[in-house]
């Protein structure tokens, strides 16, 4: 089994003290079998020879890809590595390798699919929840609630679980192709999954990997985790 991390530059120098891969191999898998990659390495890297793909967070997506203009200062993009992880889904979901998406990778799924973003959550809503927290990153700040018993996540999760929030963007309109699976109280949309129930496609807006140490939490990456391993035997 491969799964491949996509992150940022600063995210992949921290090699096996990521927390994204350290919660990987928290929940089963192998270090030899994780790899830290980012645009730069999109000569080397095809979606489809891999088990797994795991969508982490960093840098706002372009929202060009949208089609608005940037609003706000606090919006920091990285084109390169949005044109890159768009076209490691499109491979992902021809060849059927398990995607998660966390933070980012939930706004860049859904912009991929053709949704839109709220740029700035402070600038563009009322939303009563501070959802970028300004303490530890493994503080659990609000309640989520699975809107989708039937889901991959309503499968994991029963009813409702506490999350972490570290993002000042979120999804506005949700994108054909996909289904929402969990929203927060306020109503912002935290988690979706592929409508085609044949693709696991997996998305969160919370920070599963610095919650790794919870068992509700550990019990989403350690579901990816296998998804990706029956994907590797499925290969041979």
């Amino acid at each position: 089994m491969r799964i491949i991390i996509s992150a940022s530059e600063k995210e992949k120098a921290k090699g096996e003290q990521s927390p994204y891969f350290c919660a990987l191999v928290a929940a089963g898998a192998k270090p030899e079998e994780l790899q830290l990659v980012t645009a730069d390495d999109s000569a080397s890297v095809r979606a489809e020879e891999f088990d797994g793909i795991m969508f982490t967070g960093g840098e706002d997506v372009d929202p060009f890809f949208y089609q608005e203009e940037k609003k706000y200062d606090s919006v920091h993009v990285n084109r390169k590595r949005d044109e890159f992880e768009f076209a490691c889904v499109d491979r992902a979901l021809h060849a059927q390798v398990p995607v998660l998406g966390i933070c980012r990778g939930i706004q860049m799924v859904n912009v991929k699919f053709g949704g839109t973003l709220y740029q700035d959550l402070k600038g563009d809503t009322a939303l009563e929840i501070e959802h970028r927290q300004p303490g530890s990153r493994s503080e659990l700040t609000h309640r989520v609630t699975v809107t989708d018993g039937d889901s991959c996540l309503g499968r994991i999760v029963q009813g409702s679980l506490r999350v972490n929030s570290l993002h000042h963007q979120g999804i506005r309109h949700v994108a054909h192709g996909l289904k929402v699976t969990a929203h927060s109280e306020d109503g912002l949309v935290e988690a979706v999954e592929a409508a085609d129930e044949d693709s696991y496609l997996v998305a969160v807006q919370w920070h599963p990997e610095e919650l790794a140490g919870r068992p509700e939490h550990l019990a989403l990456l350690k579901n990816f985790v296998a998804a990706c391993r029956a994907a590797a035997q499925r290969k041979k």
